[in-house]
């Protein structure tokens, strides 16, 4: 059920993904663990408030975290925080709270996406609840969310040649 946004916005625009199924977890690093997924191919989604009251999506590679101080740097943003629960659960109605898929195009929110995801050939994410991950092309991610690309992670590695 909560899957079923995502996939008919999937299936809308021509695009091969698969469905993973794993035991329930709550945290990147044990979905990752969960899904047998290097938490490096894992893209977590990070909910950031800006000081005007902005709610934004932030995608980045589950082992790495946000580097805020950067974000705000980058964005010109007066200051930037994680936004807590209650700040944007409401936002997502079709999905359990923490584990909203990459798409905040889906929900009239702005996306920033890790350079390093740029690298990936697919990326893996929560499907809206946290049971279920999605796995599809970096390249189909990038074109249909159109995320503003920003190197907001901290430990950011560059692409190997």
């Amino acid at each position: 059920m909560h899957i079923q946004k995502l996939r008919q916005f999937l299936d809308e625009n021509l695009v091969k993904y698969i469905v993973i199924t794993h035991s329930k977890a709550y945290t990147s690093q044990g979905i990752a663990a969960s899904a047998h997924i290097s938490g490096n191919e894992l893209a977590k989604t990070v909910m950031l408030e800006k000081v005007d009251g902005e709610l934004c999506m932030v995608v980045l590679p589950a082992s790495k975290q946000v580097n805020l101080a950067a974000f705000t740097k980058l964005t010109n943003s007066g200051s930037v925080y994680l936004a807590s629960k209650r700040d944007f659960k409401d936002r997502f109605p079709d999905c359990e709270v923490g584990a909203m898929p990459p798409f905040g195009n889906l929900y009239g929110l702005r996306v920033y996406a890790d350079t390093s995801l740029v690298c990936d050939k697919e990326i893996a994410f929560n499907a809206g609840s946290h049971l279920e991950l999605i796995q599809l092309a970096y390249s189909d991610f990038e074109r249909l969310v159109k995320p503003t690309i920003v190197d907001l992670a901290i430990r950011s590695t560059s692409c190997a040649a």
